[in-house]
């Protein structure tokens, strides 16, 4: 048999979604089935006085309006429990009845068309008390800011998340001695930054179907990243039994971390369930617009960074000072999780002697702040490598040559006191991405080579950045994911039934997870069959398809499942059925005091070039070329790494260059795809070249390490560094508009002088 692990198969998935076969959440339909329409608040913070349903409720085809008092347990949260499902009087839930950002959920109209759904949501009366809007988290910072949530209660599970003021959280590091370390420092350099807020904008946006299947339970058909936890947090918040609950996962049109926080699921639920109880026993459906899905659901963390890190004049990094502030919107969603990694980053991928690092998540009430591709890695390796390329500049010394003497090998002491993992890939990546990019290894040591722009009004230039990121969950928490097999057959296994409860977002999961079943069982592809994203179907939790982790975690869970069910076909066992769960190496939390610890248990490294003109006159970039190199310690299927990389650098330029999501008191003034510009063909790099780096994992499965979200990480200083390169400017915020460059370049131009 050929072996499948390495092999760029076709994806399992391929022809469904290219004839248009597969079907997504919004697609499902059902015999008389109802449609839902939500009221979203639509102001940033008040109380909800009253609702009057009564006209809505009078609108011909209308069946039911569901509030606040509706829902048994008003409350849910992915860490904690902070936000209602549905705002208003008549809750239990202390704090339900505020509205804390413009997307938060007031009522539910549910109707025989969506249309007079929509006309009954725009009847219903809500008497407000509005409440003194927090939008700057540094104002929110002080002491005597309004306080939006006061009935928070210490949790045991996550010591880091705060209980007094606007403080989400906070982590810290203490390395060494910073003060002292100061002084062994030839070259200090200081910078603030700034990252901005991103949307997800997925393919499809929000949309579900719920009914009560043959078994009565309530099953909901709907995106999402993590089946289990949605089970886990519809149950909760309708108080029923998890195994009541069923979440089905179709083909899912993207996520990025933006479906892993409830949105439609559990008022589907809702809906389904008290219709129910009143005798009426009908699907219910909803489909969110592009604009409510920009209202509704979560953003990238923006993030404030202040720097100070110290060198000696051959190079050798001495210490780093980092505060950082990050906005975590009305509700904290993942903000414990996204800073924590954050913490981890922002003294980059480095061998700092001292290190001294305070990192806050505050509540405002701005739209929340959650999981986004990279997790808070992209905001700290930006602030992370923008000083590193400036202390290259300071130091005179080349890039790629001061990074490799700074940067973490196998048994070097990250900032939290301990090494990283076995099969520490950041010197390969590094010298790979540079060599790609042109950079060239002297006696003298690494140079870079000289780029140059044929157009008289544009200036050409090269940058060069390196990240890292965590693989899996993190921070205390067992790691883990099941998986069963199934085999079937005679003399010789006819068929392979492989069961888990993971996702497909569009990464291929799937493909990796069925190619990784085909090797550890010694059986061609035809003859294994994946069933997936349904706990109606799994043995258990796989688990969120996030953090990089799936690959990682399910060919593990695979293999160990597989090695069980051939043991017990050796035995004569017909069908021969195991089950395995696979534990990955504990982690721990941050030390409160030093955040010395093991916060992971694997790590993906990465390395990207950037080459970019400038239009001095205008401001516009024109990216030419991205060399990316990622250490995927093996590739599973190489093509799906190399498209993965592809997708990543195109989202990162976005984020780096044209997306700007604007929040003014509150409110979102980019509500549109038309305000809010996402990369077309014509913004993304004329060529992407992905550099494929394998140094095994020693932990995971065939080698493999998770790499989904490693091409985001270093290309916005990449840019940034490639841009002063070319202009001798530095842009210390993003995005990076034509405007703003315009601006920071000062008025100066090839063809004349701009006027600002």
């Amino acid at each position: 048999m050929t072996h499948m692990v390495g092999q760029s198969i076709t994806r399992v998935d391929a022809r469904a979604k290219v004839t248009g076969e597969a079907k997504y959440p919004g697609d499902f339909d059902l015999p008389d089935a109802l449609q839902a329409k939500i009221l979203f608040a639509g102001r940033p913070h008040a109380r909800i006085l009253s609702i009057d349903s009564a006209e809505a409720e009078a609108v011909p085809g209308v069946v039911a309006v569901f509030t606040a008092r509706d829902v048994p347990v008003n409350e849910y949260g992915l860490q904690t429990a902070d936000q209602p499902v549905l705002c208003g009087p008549g809750s239990s839930t202390p704090g339900a009845d505020v509205v804390r950002f413009v997307g938060d959920q007031v009522a539910l109209v549910v109707a025989e068309t969506e249309r007079a759904a929509a006309r009954a949501r725009d009847l219903i009366r809500v008497e407000y008390e509005d409440l003194p809007a927090v939008t700057d988290p540094f104002e929110a910072l002080k002491p005597k800011a309004p306080q939006l949530h006061p009935h928070r209660q210490p949790s045991s599970i996550h010591p880091e998340l705060q209980t007094e003021g606007n403080v989400i959280c906070h982590h810290q590091i203490r390395k060494g001695n910073a003060e002292a370390a100061w002084a062994e420092a030839d070259v200090i350099v200081e910078g603030q930054y700034r990252t901005p807020p991103q949307e997800h904008a997925y393919l499809q946006p929000e949309a579900g179907l719920s009914y009560i299947d043959d078994e009565g339970r309530l099953t909901v058909v709907v995106s999402g990243q993590w089946t289990w936890e949605d089970q886990q947090e519809i149950a909760h918040a309708l108080d029923v039994a998890p195994e009541q609950v069923r979440v089905i996962y179709p083909a899912i049109g993207g996520a990025f971390g933006g479906r892993e926080d409830m949105s439609v699921q559990i008022v589907l639920a809702l809906a389904v369930w008290r219709l129910a109880q009143r005798g009426v026993y009908r699907p219910v459906k909803i489909k969110w617009s592009r604009e409510e899905s920009i209202l509704g659901h979560c953003k990238r963390h923006p993030m404030w960074f202040d720097c100070k890190w110290g060198a000696t004049r051959e190079g050798k990094l001495v210490a780093a000072e980092v505060r950082a502030v990050a906005d975590g919107g009305a509700y904290c969603y993942t903000t414990n999780k996204v800073l924590g990694n954050t913490t981890v980053t922002c003294t980059g991928p480095y061998e700092i002697p001292s290190v001294n690092v305070d990192v806050d998540g505050v509540y405002t009430n701005n739209p929340p702040s959650g999981a986004f591709r990279g997790f808070g890695a992209p905001q700290g390796i930006f602030a992370a490598e923008m000083q590193m390329n400036k202390l290259a500049e300071a130091l005179g010394m080349d890039p790629v040559e001061l990074r490799l003497k700074n940067l973490l090998r196998d048994e070097s002491l990250t900032a939290m006191g301990t090494p990283l993992p076995g099969g520490v890939g950041l010197v390969e990546v590094t010298k790979a991405c540079a060599r790609a990019a042109g950079w060239e290894q002297t006696a003298q040591g690494w140079q870079k080579p000289s780029v140059h722009s044929a157009q008289q009004a544009t200036r050409a230039g090269l940058g060069l950045a390196v990240g890292i990121k965590n693989i899996g969950f993190s921070f205390g928490y067992q790691e883990n994911c099941r998986a069963k097999i199934e085999l079937y057959g005679g003399a010789e296994i006819e068929k392979a039934v492989v069961y888990i409860g993971s996702a497909e977002v569009g990464q291929g999961s799937h493909t990796v997870i069925s190619q990784m079943a085909t090797e550890a069982l010694h059986l061609p592809l035809e003859r294994v069959r994946l069933v997936a994203g349904d706990t109606g179907t799994s043995p258990g939790s796989a688990g969120s398809v996030s953090a990089s982790r799936m690959t990682f975690m399910a060919g593990n869970a695979v293999r160990g499942a597989a090695a069980e069910a051939l043991r017990r076909w050796k035995a004569e066992e017909r069908p021969a059925v195991a089950e395995h769960t696979y534990l990955a190496p504990k982690t721990t939390q941050f030390d409160p005091e030093t955040g010395y610890g093991t916060p992971n248990f694997a790590y993906g490294y990465v390395a990207q070039a950037v080459e970019v003109e400038v239009d001095t006159e205008t401001g516009q970039l024109r990216i030419l070329r991205v060399v990316c190199a990622d250490d995927v310690g093996r590739a599973i299927n190489p093509q799906q790494v190399e498209g993965q990389i592809e997708g990543g650098v195109a989202q990162a330029v976005g984020w780096a260059t044209c997306e700007n999501f604007i929040v003014e008191g509150g409110r979102i003034q980019t509500p549109h795809l038309s305000t809010y510009l996402i990369p077309t063909v014509s913004d993304v790099p004329e060529r992407v070249e992905a550099v494929i780096v394998e140094r095994p994992d020693p932990r995971g499965p065939w080698g493999a390490r998770g790499m989904g979200e490693m091409p985001f990480i270093p290309l916005a200083p990449a840019l940034v560094a490639a841009v002063h390169d070319a202009t001798g400017v530095w842009f210390d915020e993003l995005p990076l508009t034509p405007e703003r460059v315009a601006k920071g370049l000062g008025g100066w131009g090839i063809g004349g002088l701009v006027n600002w």
